[in-house]
């Protein structure tokens, strides 16, 4: 009989800061790139780097016995992911950094609904009202009719939504394999399927964008992996409020180093969303199951 780890809710509030620290200068790093080379080039360029890092894990492949439907699931979850990618560095580089957060925390509302749909989930009336709540915040951003809807932000909208898919398949499959399986698929298959979107379009990158790019393949491995250890220190309804600070750091980041005005709207938004984002995480813990992930799992 197993014991469940003591809960550290210090450590876990801490190690979700940094993970918040790592994603930040994922973003201030591709917006410090520019939109020179195109998002699909940059996206595949990220992942493939990015697969030098998980090298020590590679050989766990080899013991996965996987059958043509896991592989098939793995592959559709890879074009899923790809696409999120793509759209998501094509946001990063012409919307403020804050709005390209902001909107990313709709993600996990699109898993909410998308787990009713196709995972048999039930819907209570307090989870529907917080799901409208996080549609509501996005409309709060966004505010079509009193505002320019750009591209970017379309690409944002879109992109949320291809990631809350991806993320429920890796629900499906974490059930079936090991997590460690679950990282390398991801990050190889996505590669795969970046490849016929970077080749037609692509242009030399220099030494500088790969430098930039390696960083970015460097902190968002981090980023991911202080996230586990987040989770492993404490449950979700204690870590993720704590991906708010992402928003507010993001908004600085974009005014200090960028010159992007402050958009109240924007932070009002996120707090919205996240606030639903979080009530769900928390109706979930109280019914001992758990589909919606933190803001931070369905990023790049």
């Amino acid at each position: 009989m197993t014991t469940a780890l003591p809960h550290r809710p210090i450590t876990g509030i801490f190690w979700m800061l940094v993970t918040g620290v790592c994603f930040i200068c994922v973003t201030a790093l591709v917006k410090y790139m520019g939109p020179r080379l195109p998002a699909a080039e940059a996206a595949f360029l990220r992942y493939a780097i990015g697969l030098l890092f998980l090298l020590p894990v590679l050989g766990t492949l080899r013991s996965a016995h996987l059958n043509r439907r896991q592989w098939s699931l793995f592959g559709l979850r890879g074009l899923l992911h790809a696409l999120g990618v793509i759209l998501w560095f094509y946001a990063m580089t012409r919307i403020p950094i804050a709005e390209v957060t902001a909107m990313n925390y709709l993600a996990p509302i699109y898993v909410t609904i998308g787990a009713a749909l196709f995972l048999g989930e039930k819907l209570a009336t307090r989870r529907i009202f917080a799901v409208c709540m996080g549609l509501a915040g996005a409309a709060i951003i966004l505010r079509p009719g009193f505002r320019d809807v750009s591209t970017g932000h379309l690409a944002m909208l879109v992109a949320a939504v291809v990631f809350g898919g991806s993320y429920l398949l890796a629900k499906v499959l974490a059930d079936e394999v090991k997590p460690a399986i679950v990282v390398v698929m991801l990050s190889v298959f996505v590669t795969i399927g970046l490849a016929p979107f970077a080749l037609p379009v692509w242009i030399m990158p220099s030494f500088r964008e790969l430098l930039l790019l390696a960083a970015v393949a460097f902190f968002a491995t981090a980023g991911h992996y202080t996230m586990t250890l987040a989770f492993a220190a404490a449950p979700l309804t204690v870590t993720q409020p704590v991906t708010f600070l992402q928003l507010l750091w993001a908004t600085l980041l974009g005014a200090v180093f960028f010159a992007e005005p402050v958009d109240i709207w924007v932070v009002l938004g996120g707090a919205v969303i996240l606030g639903s984002v979080t009530f769900i995480t928390w109706r979930e813990a109280v019914l001992k199951r758990q589909i919606t992930p933190a803001t931070h799992a369905t990023k790049v």
